[in-house]
């Protein structure tokens, strides 16, 4: 029933009156052209003109009652999405806290370990200290790069 109420509140609020007045106005208006439009295509003064035209505006009148009638529905969409987070606020009780699983001054897996062996000493190979030594020498030569 709640909802009903504020859709009934917004339904006759002053800016949606004006809006329904304006609508209205606009399809009777449409209407009204339509007509006009068809008489004056079955005159003696009457073209294929006047009965595109008899077509064209009630076109025109579904366009306003189709835009009013979106209109509406996003308003009242508004409303109900404002309605249940405030009562979810106020019906909500409070959550209970999660305990942790582990020990919380346990290591954590995803931390830091610490290392297992001493790296090894890289001196121990010759043909590396060869390409080492040739690597100097060669940024030595170039100290641009």
């Amino acid at each position: 029933m709640g909802n009903l109420d504020g859709v009934r509140r917004l339904i006759l609020s002053p800016r949606w009156i004006v809006w329904h007045v304006l609508t209205l106005g606009a399809m009777v208006t449409c209407g009204w052209l339509a007509a006009w439009q068809w008489q004056r295509a079955g005159s003696a003064m009457g073209s294929a003109l006047n009965v595109g035209y008899g077509l064209q505006w009630p076109l025109f009148a579904v366009f306003f009652g189709v835009m009013w009638w979106r209109m509406l529905r996003m308003e009242a969409a508004k409303l109900e999405e404002a309605a249940p987070a405030a009562a979810e606020e106020a019906a909500a009780p409070p959550l209970p806290q999660p305990r942790p699983a582990t020990d919380p001054d346990a290591p954590s897996p995803f931390g830091p370990r610490p290392r297992d062996a001493a790296p090894q000493p890289v001196d121990d190979d010759p043909e590396l200290v060869a390409y080492n030594q040739m690597l100097a020498e060669l940024a030595a030569r170039n100290p641009d790069r």
